[in-house]
């Protein structure tokens, strides 16, 4: 293998969640991702495109506290112009936190899932 080839292609973090049949209906319907696999009760991942998942994880005794942490957000690139897409979410019952952001090169609208997990949307300014 040449030094300069690609080890890795694709990401999966995992959201752990309060409730797996609701964030599965909020990822899927309200952010109108792909539904990739789901064990009831136990697990889903979401397909967010352009070789990266999303797992969603039920709380455990052994996982984390769903909700807002400090140390992960997930961006979420958009596919038509940022404002479009925060005003379709938006109409779908999304509460960004603020104005979208023009943060050259890129514009972000930050807003969370169910349970106040981080996400954000991203467009890359040309």
């Amino acid at each position: 293998m040449k030094s300069d080839e690609a080890l890795i292609r694709g990401a999966s973090p995992t959201v752990y969640v309060s409730d797996l049949e609701t964030s599965v209906t909020f990822y899927t319907e309200t952010l109108g991702l792909k539904l990739m696999y789901q064990a009831p009760g136990e697990f889903a991942m979401i397909d967010a495109g352009d070789g990266t998942s999303i797992g969603l994880h039920p709380r455990s005794d052994r996982s984390p506290e769903p909700g807002p942490g400090a140390s992960i957000q997930i961006g979420l690139g958009v596919c038509r112009p940022i404002q479009e897409v925060v005003d379709t979410l938006q109409a779908r019952g999304v509460k960004f936190r603020g104005p979208v952001v023009n943060d050259a090169p890129v514009k972000i609208a930050p807003f969370g899932d169910p349970d106040g997990n981080d996400l954000y949307l991203c467009e890359f300014q040309h």
